[in-house]
Parts: C-alpha cells; structure tokens; sequence
C-alpha cells in the first residue's frame, strides 16, 4: 500500500515537471523563420537584447537570407532605432547560394547610399573596413552579427567571431539604417525587423 502511494506521487511529480518543461520551452520558443532559428534572445557585452523583429530578404521571388534586428526594449520607429545611440544588434542569416561577396559589396554600397543620403564617401574608410568582412567568399549558412555598443563602436562577427570593429556612432547610423532608412533595401524587411 505504501509502496502503491510512494509510485503514485513520484508519478504525479514527474508529470507536474514534464508539464513545467513544456509551458517553459513553449514559453521561451524561438521564432522560424524561412528554416532558420531565430533567438528570441540574444547577450553581447554583457547586455541582454530581445529580438525586435525578423523577416527575409527576398530578390526575384528568392530568399537570400533572414534579418533579425534586436533591442534593449521593442521599438517600431526605425528611423529612432537608427540613431539611437544604444546597444543593439543585426543578425543576418545567409539561406541562399546565389548570395556572393560581390553581390553583397553591391547591395550594401547601394545601402550606404541611400542611408546616408548620398554623403556616404565620409565614412569611406569605416565602410571599406566593413565590406573587407564579406571575403573570403560568403557561404550559404554564413551568420553575420552587427553589434553596436557606445562604448566600443560597431563589433561585426562571422560565425560568432569578431572579424573588425568599426568606432563611431555616424557608421552605425549609415549601416543600421541600411535596413531601417526611409529607402531601406527591403521595405517588407524593414517591417518585420520593426515587428509590424
């Protein structure tokens, strides 16, 4: 009988921490985003960023690859967000083998253009620094991290290793606003960075 009893809440206490796990894993679930995991969570220096919003980066019907924009508090202004002088975060997740590093420099040369409204030969060298990140050749499944602290300046990473730091909120601004900009390079990427 009291073995019968012992088996019965062993029994009960298994069930209540399976039920806890579950609630916490859907809680705590990440979002997929073109088969990609997207960290509901990220830490940089010390300081938590939640994921603001996500989305891809489609050309000629194709994705290219998922943006994912994070924050110290959710923010839906990227023209706030783009001057904000506060730590935040780009992640870009490459899901396409058509993406090369010539066709990167491109786009993000046409980005600095439209970001800085035409003025981006001011920060040549901080950009020529930052698209030197894009060789040797990008792969499909190449993740680059744009981190912006006050402090430090812009620290971008290739597969979660830091390949330069650039100084200087004005190249934040222009990079940021690669994407958050009134011309972004994608505007219903820009909307899903921004959660609308």
């Amino acid at each position: 009988m009291l073995n019968s009893i012992i088996l019965k809440s062993n029994t009960m206490k298994n069930s209540i921490i399976i039920l806890f796990l579950i609630v916490s894993a859907t809680t705590f679930a990440q979002k997929k985003i073109a088969g990609i995991e997207i960290p509901s969570k990220v830490n940089f220096n010390e300081t938590n960023l939640i994921l603001n919003g996500a989305g891809v980066r489609t050309k000629l019907m194709m994705d290219m690859y998922v943006g994912s924009l994070y924050l110290k508090t959710k923010n839906n202004n990227g023209i706030l967000v783009m001057n904000d002088d506060e730590t935040m975060a780009i992640k870009l997740h490459i899901v396409s083998s058509l993406i090369t590093t010539k066709k990167m420099v491109d786009a993000v040369d046409e980005g600095f253009k439209k970001s800085t409204q035409g003025k981006q030969a001011e920060l040549k060298a901080e950009i020529d620094k930052f698209k030197a990140v894009f060789s040797p050749e990008i792969k499909e499944n190449d993740v680059y991290d744009f981190v912006y602290t006050p402090d430090k300046g812009t620290v971008v990473y290739k597969n979660l290793k830091p390949a330069a730091t650039i100084k200087g909120l004005a190249f934040k601004k222009a990079l940021f606003g690669i994407w958050l900009c009134s011309e972004p390079a994608d505007s219903d990427l820009k909307a899903a960075m921004l959660g609308k």
